[in-house]
């Protein structure tokens, strides 16, 4: 739900998304735009995807909305955290690649609505669908995996003792931990958005007009 939200600012707000953004192949295959365009613009994203996503975390935190349900609103995003730390570099870069090929499919599928509504209505089945299967988005990640490593490095004992847990049960919440995480994800974001969705969708309706 939140990441829908997260793509309806882009879609209709007109933010950029990094993900999203790796549609700008299209435009490269075509010879419109340079390589070292399409770079300065996935690394300018790429970093204000980051700034934003953990200002965001930190807010999120600092408001101590994880002590929420008696705590149980912060042992899930420890959960997810944990979840998404934990594997490995190349089970993540897959489900990057399977994630992004669904978010950029619902990029694609906005262009064929004539209306705002239509455009909101097109984002709901892919994103639905890479949520419900578990796939790895970096830029959710971003947001994930650092929410983790603040409530395990501020959280008071009062939330350690009503989770029945402690920081050390989440030792891999870490910069490391985080690093592990993003670059495969990011790299599989890249594959799946300009491969599984740019690269075909070129050869289908762009190709032939190059």
């Amino acid at each position: 739900m939140a990441f829908s939200l997260g793509l309806i600012l882009v879609i209709v707000g007109g933010a950029e998304l990094f993900t999203g953004n790796n549609l700008l192949a299209m435009a490269w295959a075509s010879r419109w735009i340079s390589s070292a365009a399409v770079l300065r613009n996935w690394g300018i994203v790429y970093i204000g995807n980051l700034v934003g996503a953990v200002g965001t975390a930190v807010l999120v935190v600092a408001a101590g909305q994880y002590a929420f349900g008696g705590g149980s609103v912060g042992a899930v995003a420890l959960a997810t955290a944990a979840t998404k730390v934990g594997y490995g570099p190349a089970q993540a870069f897959v489900l990057g690649i399977l994630c992004n090929g669904l978010v950029c499919l619902a990029v694609w599928l906005t262009y064929s609505a004539r209306t705002t509504g239509g455009r909101i209505l097109a984002i709901v089945p892919p994103i639905a669908a890479f949520v419900a299967m578990g796939f790895e988005h970096s830029v959710a990640n971003m947001y994930f995996i650092p929410v983790g490593m603040l409530i395990r490095a501020v959280a008071p004992a009062s939330f350690w003792a009503s989770i029945d847990a402690a920081p050390a049960d989440y030792a891999a919440l870490d910069w490391a931990g985080l690093l592990g995480n993003l670059v495969p994800v990011t790299l599989g974001n890249i594959v799946g958005g300009t491969i599984l969705v740019g690269a075909v969708y070129w050869l289908v309706y762009l190709r032939s007009k190059r």
